[in-house]
């Protein structure tokens, strides 16, 4: 061991989560839009780039070393016997955007592929966006009386974006620095390595929390050869802007009793549809064919997913109240599409509607439990920052988002089928066999007050 790792050993105080040098760290490049005035003609480019996560990472021993402190989905524990000698032990290195993570920009569009091919498999890719000019800090948006526009493109093919995959573009409450104020100084890597994630999953297959491994208690997943989950979580708000594959689509806000990045240990994060821990995993989602129309969202239908199509998303109030969605596609304003949910009216997210909804579907209504929109407010209010991913789901197959879901109950009761997934549809193995160059492409990013981002009326 070289005196510098061994220094490292020695005082992991000193140290920390470290920046790795094997591997150059050059940020693909990605612009978007700062809109003002109205109809979208007044509208600023914003030269930034974009960052992967560092759970997907190199980590290796030392900043220029090449021992695997992660291999597979276990750590080593020579390097490892706890969360903050790993931290000092360990490094996450640069990326290869495009040979590793199958990662390409081009001016305003982000392309993530699903499994790309180098020196061994990588399986999807999550995605942060830089402020303009900067390596040590995320762009964070305050969405109060503000719209947000996204552009996906959908090759003609359909199966681009099979069912039991996600190609996601949401806001999170990490904070700006990546962690690295919370870490006192342990957290060496920071943005420009993408550390700090955190949702309302309160997800613990984090790899660094915090500038600390969480490599303690450390479990590998059974069905995962690169994942696990140690004792630690991190929670925040989630505001779900785009979950989507070419067969359904939903958008959804997550509420958290605690604002901003806050960790959890083992049973207190938060669960599935329960009032414990700290956020709302549920949320209050708006699916068409959940709600009702099942004729609306897909190939050839309303909103034809083997077309491009402009997603306007409208947060209104400030604070939030109101959470509307149209879309655009092919010169033509297309609204929401309305409930037909007996007792669940409105084509929009609301405190009120997501009670009703609660109510129709039979489940909790955890979303008021933590918060409801007055808490969605609060987090819009301090600034979240924008992700973008594509994924597929090894707890749930994704059913929740295209298919009968819960499998615990009918397909014909109230609010389970969410899709025309099968039932047994969206198995990660399946999926990644026959669907590997499976991709999405998301562009012409625009942010602005109500009405500023396009000539659509504000109140569709």
């Amino acid at each position: 061991m070289s005196g510098l790792l061994a220094l490292a050993a020695l005082l992991p105080v000193a140290l920390g989560q470290l920046a790795g040098t094997n591997i150059a760290e050059n940020h693909p490049p990605l612009t978007w839009e700062k809109c003002t005035g109205t109809g979208g003609t007044s509208c600023t480019t914003q030269s930034a780039s974009i960052v992967i996560d560092a759970n997907w990472r190199w980590t290796h021993q030392g900043t220029n070393g090449d021992t695997n402190c992660y291999t597979g989905n276990t750590w080593d524990t020579s390097l490892c016997p706890d969360g903050k000698t790993c931290a000092a032990n360990c490094a996450v290195d640069g990326a290869d955007y495009q040979g590793t993570y199958g990662i390409t920009t081009s001016g305003n569009a982000l392309t993530l592929k699903f499994v790309t091919v180098s020196q061994q498999p990588n399986i999807g890719s999550r995605v942060y966006l830089l402020a303009p000019g900067s390596q040590t800090e995320y762009q964070t948006f305050n969405f109060n009386n503000q719209e947000f526009v996204i552009m996906c493109r959908f090759d003609v093919d359909v199966s681009q974006l099979p069912c039991g995959l996600n190609g996601a573009l949401y806001f999170t409450q990490m904070d700006a620095d990546g962690g690295v104020a919370k870490s006192n100084g342990a957290n060496k890597a920071g943005p420009k390595y993408g550390t700090g994630y955190c949702d309302a999953q309160c997800p613990r297959d984090i790899k660094f929390i915090n500038g600390v491994a969480n490599s303690q208690g450390w479990v590998p997943s059974p069905n995962d050869t690169n994942a696990g989950t140690g004792l630690m979580g991190t929670c925040c708000p989630e505001m779900d802007v785009w979950e989507a594959n070419s067969v359904s689509s939903a958008y959804t806000p997550h509420t958290c009793t605690t604002l901003g990045q806050s960790t959890c240990t083992g049973t207190t994060c938060s669960a599935p549809n329960s009032t414990q821990g700290t956020c709302d995993q549920a949320g209050c989602d708006f699916n068409s064919f959940r709600m009702g129309n099942t004729a609306f969202f897909g190939p050839h239908l309303t909103v034809d997913t083997t077309q491009k199509m402009t997603v306007v998303t409208q947060f209104v109030g400030n604070p939030v109240n109101t959470i509307k969605r149209f879309y655009v596609q092919n010169g033509k304003v297309i609204p929401n599409s309305q409930s037909t949910i007996p007792g669940v009216t409105g084509n929009s997210i609301s405190d009120s509607f997501c009670a009703a909804q609660k109510t129709a579907f039979g489940d909790p209504n955890t979303f008021s439990q933590k918060g409801g929109m007055a808490t969605m407010g609060k987090a819009a209010s301090a600034g979240m920052v924008l992700v973008m991913s594509l994924w597929d789901d090894h707890a749930a197959d994704m059913l929740w988002l295209d298919a009968p879901y819960p499998p615990t109950k009918s397909p014909s009761a109230a609010g389970v089928t969410r899709g025309t997934c099968a039932a047994n549809s969206g198995q990660p193995p399946t999926v990644e066999s026959q669907s590997a160059n499976a991709q999405v492409t998301f562009s012409n990013i625009r942010f602005g007050p109500l009405g500023s981002t396009s000539a659509a009326p504000a109140s569709s």
